[in-house]
């Protein structure tokens, strides 16, 4: 089943069709399983995305037929399993995560078919690099994403916030900068809350619509110094731009990956450079994206998401469920409470987020690494969201996702075992024959790469997702390589991807780092200086909460305007 050439971005984050390059386009056949690989004109090769494999291609008889997938998505979001917190990574990173992905795989030309843009240009915006394409588009001069931009050109709009009526608190004012740019015009409220933004991906859920929001308060807050420096207009975008791009990705390559991947992984990758991906790709050579990361390996963030968050004081004590975070939403939901109906994209009255879901960051980020000695800045430990351990466990609530998560509102509801987060990821594997785990164990072997196959006792043991004998039997020897990744995080990580799966995401990301038009890799002597704790900038340290720090002027009103609990 291939998408409609002119499908809206939003539902592109599900595709069922992969580019692959050597291959060809990779697909579903009417049963569910692997279609055989199409040819395509070379200018519908060009408006796909481009994906690479790593490794071999499985063996049709090495992959889980549907019933064995259904089993073992049921097994890997079983609501009697225990899926612990996962101490020191909290909670946000897993939607800073999304956050990266968006970045990673956006489709930055598909929205533009209509325009006259040449092959170097469709090229450019299928490269999976780490450059904040999701945030900026194609600039504030190009024709079609000067929308995302002030009337200056140099800031990006933000959104304001709707107050809820009758409440005479902060809650019942609109607050600007707190939400989402929205289009704010059209018949349909589905139009007027569509978010203007280059990926709507980025308002799928509150979480990653608000880490969004704070990364166009970054940007602002970079350009709005560079004015106060007297840099001039000429240069003051692409400065703005180079600075907030460095600062992500030393960031990432500091703070993130340190958190869900072995440092020592790390450490070697961008130390002494990559051994699978693409290791002797030229500086003008634009990068791919490996299939076993975008449809393995990254998945790991599924693993960390929490069923609850104490996500501010009005939302607190696990109020702020998952539901309710895509239900305000203009992608997945309606921006409005219940009873308006998530499936339905014209039910409810908000068509901005109201005022009293703006996120508490410092639940989110544990602002007590950087500042201790700001109290203003730290939540009670009851309050604070860690995210949960990196395992073969899902919460509850990923196995029966809401449509608009995947493109489906105003649609009939597929078959429930569709609805499973898990059944997706398991399916759209097999659909592309993905490398099984031990496959990619054996590959990297092979390369002199250290990654210690699991064993029957390791799938046995784990404390996450139980298996049947009989499912056991069949990962023991062929497991589907997201579930092996995470058996492997779990079972020899400690809550951090190593072996098979820490080796792809890091040498993917030290890939797109140096695939970016600005980039830390191909820069090594640049050095990050915008965090607002001198000392820090002193030790080259640049952390997520750094960055919020920094675009939020340093202020714990701002970072969470709705104030602390009472």
């Amino acid at each position: 089943m291939f998408r409609p050439a002119r499908e809206p971005q939003s539902k592109r984050h599900v595709r069922s069709s992969f580019y692959v390059v050597g291959e060809g386009i990779l697909g579903e056949s009417e049963d569910g399983g692997p279609a055989q690989p199409q040819a395509a004109s070379t200018m519908a090769a060009l408006r796909k995305f481009r994906f690479s494999r790593l490794g071999p291609p499985s063996r049709p008889a090495h992959q889980l037929d549907r019933d064995a997938r259904a089993e073992l998505a049921r097994a890997m979001t079983d609501p009697g399993r225990d899926h612990p917190d996962q101490p020191g990574v909290p909670a946000g990173f897993t939607y800073l995560g999304q956050f990266v992905d968006h970045d990673l795989t956006l489709d930055a030309t598909a929205v533009r078919l209509e325009d006259e843009i040449t092959v170097r240009q469709l090229l450019q915006g299928r490269s999976p690099a780490l450059d904040l394409d999701s945030l900026y588009g194609l600039g504030p001069d190009h024709r079609f994403d000067r929308r995302f931009y002030e009337d200056d050109g140099m800031r990006l709009k933000s959104g304001t916030t709707q107050g809820v009526p009758d409440d005479p608190s902060v809650v019942g004012r609109p607050l600007a900068g707190f939400d989402l740019p929205r289009v704010g015009t059209g018949s349909l409220r589905s139009e007027r809350r569509r978010p203007l933004i280059p990926d709507p991906r980025n308002d799928e859920n509150l979480v990653v619509a608000q880490i969004h929001a704070a990364f166009i308060r970054f940007h602002n807050r970079v350009v709005a110094d560079l004015i106060g420096k007297g840099v001039s207009s000429a240069v003051l975008f692409e400065s703005a731009r180079e600075t907030v791009v460095k600062h992500y990705q030393w960031m990432l390559r500091q703070d993130f990956l340190r958190r869900i991947v072995d440092p020592d992984i790390v450490e070697d990758v961008f130390g002494n450079g990559r051994r699978v991906v693409e290791p002797t790709a030229g500086e003008q050579d634009p990068p791919t994206m490996p299939i076993e990361f975008s449809v393995a390996a990254y998945r790991l963030g599924h693993s960390m998401v929490r069923g609850r968050y104490n996500w501010n004081r009005i939302f607190d004590r696990g109020r702020g469920t998952l539901e309710l975070l895509f239900q305000f939403s203009g992608t997945s939901g309606t921006l409005s409470p219940p009873p308006a109906d998530p499936a339905d994209p014209e039910a409810g009255e908000f068509e901005r987020l109201p005022t009293n879901w703006i996120a508490d960051f410092r639940r989110l980020f544990a602002f007590q690494e950087a500042v201790p000695e700001r109290a203003e800045l730290q939540v009670p430990a009851e309050q604070f969201n860690l995210a949960k351990h990196i395992d073969t466990l899902l919460v509850d609530p990923l196995a029966n996702l809401p449509l608009g998560s995947f493109g489906g509102r105003g649609q009939p509801a597929p078959p429930a075992s569709e609805l499973n987060l898990a059944f997706r990821n398991l399916t759209r594997a097999s659909m592309l024959r993905l490398a099984t785990g031990q496959q990619m164990a054996d590959h990297f072997h092979d390369r002199k790469i250290d990654a210690e196959p699991l064993t029957r006792a390791d799938f046995a043991r784990g404390g996450g997702a139980r298996l049947s004998p009989g499912l056991l039997n069949a990962v023991a020897d062929h497991a589907p390589l997201w579930f092996y990744v995470l058996r492997e995080a779990e079972v020899k990580g400690g809550g951090r991807l190593t072996g098979v799966g820490g080796r792809i995401v890091a040498e993917v990301f030290h890939r797109a780092i140096e695939g970016s038009r600005h980039s830390i890799v191909r820069d090594p002597f640049w050095r990050p200086f915008l965090s607002p704790v001198e000392d820090r900038n002193a030790k080259d340290v640049f952390h997520m909460t750094d960055l919020l720090l920094y675009a939020f002027d340093g202020r714990a009103e701002q970072l969470n305007p709705l104030g602390p609990v009472t």
